[in-house]
């Protein structure tokens, strides 16, 4: 067994967002993972937002998704108990969680994404159809739609605007689904997601048997390089660290267009970064460790 950076560590799963009940299934996966690596886990259900964490806990592995987990909030609440934690920094995390700031980001660096627009209550629709509409600060594809004409369109963003008070509204990218795991500083293979009727939505995201996965994907090496290579841009330009995942769409002309990045991916059964390690030889547990060691204030 490797010698660890910490030996007593804690897990933060479940939190107050729409997320919770994944962020329950990665919390406890990371956990016996970290568990099979050689740590002493607690396992820390944040029921609030607030943070109350069992001593001696020496760091912690953030597995919060969405709302106090991947926005920067309990990144600042460990940050002013000098607790070194997994992933990004509250203002790179803040950045790559809300859309609307990682959309200016891409726009003002040169990263490749779709057209778009931020539409409040009273707003109107100035992009063609299809567009795809999101509220910027929701993860695990809640309150997202595909919005193939205006007769589709009021439900939709009537629904889309209930989380946030605002829509971001997309241009539409025909295409092929990718994602890129990163690590560190290192880009995983490039997987492609076969999901049903080619629209990635919860059920075919979460849903066991829903959607297919292809890692590697089959795609030119030239290709699946530059994936990688505007993946690690993506995480540098947000600021991210640690761990992340970048979200793409490849159109039929092999254009890329990067959709987010998820600074607190999923670990669960289904998820993808996780198959991705193990496409580059990295088992569970080992990925696991290797997040954890990297754990840091600041």
């Amino acid at each position: 067994m490797k010698a660890r950076k910490f030996k007593k560590v804690g897990v933060l799963k479940g939190g107050p967002s729409s997320e919770r009940e994944i962020s329950l299934k990665s919390g406890a996966a990371v956990a016996k993972g970290l568990k099979a690596a050689g740590y002493e886990v607690v396992e820390v259900d944040i029921q609030g937002r607030s943070l109350d964490l069992p001593e001696p806990v020496e760091a912690v592995f953030i597995a919060l998704h969405g709302e106090f987990g991947e926005d920067g909030q309990i990144q600042k609440l460990l940050e002013a108990r000098h607790l070194p934690y997994t992933g990004s920094n509250p203002a790179a995390s803040l950045a790559s969680f809300d859309k609307r700031l990682s959309k200016d980001i891409f726009v003002k660096v040169g990263i490749p994404t779709a057209a778009y627009e931020v539409l409040g209550p009273n707003d109107s629709l100035s992009l063609p159809y299809p567009v795809v509409i999101k509220p910027p600060c929701q993860g695990s594809t809640i309150g997202i739609f595909k919005v193939n004409g205006p007769g589709d369109w009021e439900a939709a963003f009537r629904n889309s605007l209930r989380y946030d008070g605002e829509v971001l509204a997309e241009a539409f990218i025909p295409g092929r689904e990718l994602t890129v795991g990163i690590v560190g500083d290192t880009a995983f293979p490039v997987i492609e997601i076969l999901a049903p009727d080619g629209w990635y939505d919860f059920t075919a995201k979460y849903g066991k048997g829903q959607s297919r996965h292809l890692c590697p994907a089959p795609l030119d090496a030239a290709l699946s390089e530059k994936a990688k290579r505007i993946a690690l841009d993506t995480f540098t330009a947000l600021g991210c660290r640690g761990l992340g995942r970048v979200d793409f769409r490849l159109t039929d002309d092999g254009k890329l267009y990067v959709l987010e990045l998820n600074n607190i991916p999923g670990f669960t059964e289904t998820s993808l970064l996780p198959e991705a390690a193990q496409a580059a030889g990295i088992g569970f547990a080992e990925l696991c460790a290797t997040i954890m060691e990297m754990a840091r204030v600041g």
